[in-house]
């Protein structure tokens, strides 16, 4: 069986900041959502250690539009604050369609690796909305998740062949997932075909940033709770 699952996610505003513009205040977002964006969407609908989810493409169902708002940031430690810029955007709907691998860097959970639970767990969470908030690139964006067909619904792209979308930010390398005690930024030159963006998988991103020395975080109580649970089946 292909663990794929998909859904549908919206929301009345989305952030998905461009690291170029996140400067004196003033944020940006990028047109479209970023691969660390909805695989954060997706570990709120659902995510155990024992696997890492991997998206494979989104689609973009309404038409890209923005809207400035002046937000006043709060700065901890500071009186009163300053006045910033932040670019939303708008009306935002995309299908996504992701799927889940193992973590090879957590042997100790190898007794939970069990297809079918995570798989039809996944999409009883995606027709509850997730098991925690769903947020579209930042906190003050809420957003909403509910399943869909893929490609079934019309969309504002549909016919409109290849737009390209520059260089992007695609995604962080953390030691959990990786097994490397480095905190990595990825980069990858994004394009949409008919309203499409198919990510490549991150080892497959050749435009990479060295950010810090980062280790791994030690198993937490609930990883060794879902061992427990998963020997007990």
């Amino acid at each position: 069986m292909e663990n794929i699952v998909e859904f549908s996610v919206m929301g009345k505003h989305a952030l998905f900041t461009d690291p170029l513009t996140k400067v004196g205040g003033e944020k940006f977002s990028y047109p479209v959502p970023t691969y660390q964006a909805l695989k954060g969407i997706m570990e709120s609908v659902y995510w155990k250690p024992t696997l890492v989810w991997h998206i494979d493409e989104v689609r973009v169902m309404n038409q890209i539009s923005t809207e400035a708002k002046g937000v006043r940031p709060i700065r901890y430690g500071e009186k009163g604050g300053s006045l910033s810029s932040y670019t939303y955007l708008r009306n935002v709907e995309y299908q996504v369609r992701a799927r889940f691998e193992w973590n090879m860097n957590r042997p100790d959970l190898a007794r939970d690796r069990n297809e079918n639970k995570h798989y039809f767990s996944t999409l009883r969470m995606i027709k509850k909305g997730g098991r925690r908030d769903i947020f579209l690139g930042t906190r003050e964006c809420q957003g909403y998740v509910e399943p869909c067909e893929y490609g079934a619904d019309p969309g504002y792209y549909d016919d409109s062949k290849t737009s390209q979308l520059g260089l992007m930010f695609h995604g962080f390398d953390y030691p959990d997932e990786t097994g490397k005690d480095e905190l990595i930024a990825r980069f990858w030159n994004a394009e949409m075909t008919d309203g499409i963006i198919t990510f490549p998988r991150p080892r497959e991103c050749n435009v990479r940033k060295m950010l810090r020395h980062m280790q791994a975080n030690p198993p937490r109580l609930d990883d060794i709770e879902d061992e427990t649970e998963a020997m007990s089946e």
